[in-house]
Formats: C-alpha cells, sequence, structure tokens
C-alpha cells in the first residue's frame, strides 16, 4: 500500500553536495514547493481567497526560512568538503 504523503508529496532526487543539512534542507525545499503549487491552484479555482492563499505561502516561506537558518545552509559559502576555507 502506498503512503498517502508519498503520493501527494514525492521527492525528487538530490544530486548536490551530499551532507545532512544539505538533504533535509532539499526535502523541506521540495515540500515547500508541493505546498505552494497546491495552494496556487486551490486559488486559481477559486476555493481559497487570495488573501489566505498569500497568507499561507507566507507563513511556508517563513517555515522554510526558519529551516535554512537553523540547518546553516549559506553561512559558509566557500568552505570546501573538510571543512577548511580558503
Amino acid at each position: 500500500m502506498v503512503d498517502k504523503n508519498d503520493f501527494l508529496y514525492p521527492r525528487g532526487r538530490y544530486y548536490g553536495q551530499v551532507k545532512p543539512e544539505n538533504l533535509v534542507f532539499n526535502a523541506n525545499l521540495q515540500e515547500f514547493a508541493q505546498k505552494v503549487s497546491y495552494i496556487c491552484n486551490l486559488e486559481t479555482a477559486g476555493k481559497v481567497p487570495p488573501e489566505d492563499a498569500y497568507d499561507q505561502i507566507k507563513e511556508l516561506w517563513k517555515n522554510l526560512r526558519n529551516s535554512k537558518k537553523q540547518l546553516g545552509i549559506g553561512e559558509h559559502p566557500f568552505d570546501t568538503e573538510q571543512g577548511s576555507s580558503e
């Protein structure tokens, strides 16, 4: 039996630098994109008012931004895989 969340929120393969924080952020980013797509489609179909759609997307964006900060993504962009800066 297929899990409902796997069907509703499929995940693509990650091809970037394999680090735990990158994998977690990638999963969060994919979930963000999928949810934004659903909200946009519901708003386009007239099922969700534009203001509510905006507020929902704004909240998702805040969550994604907080995830990025907590994971430390982009804080040391010139670090190599060994953790040293040049």
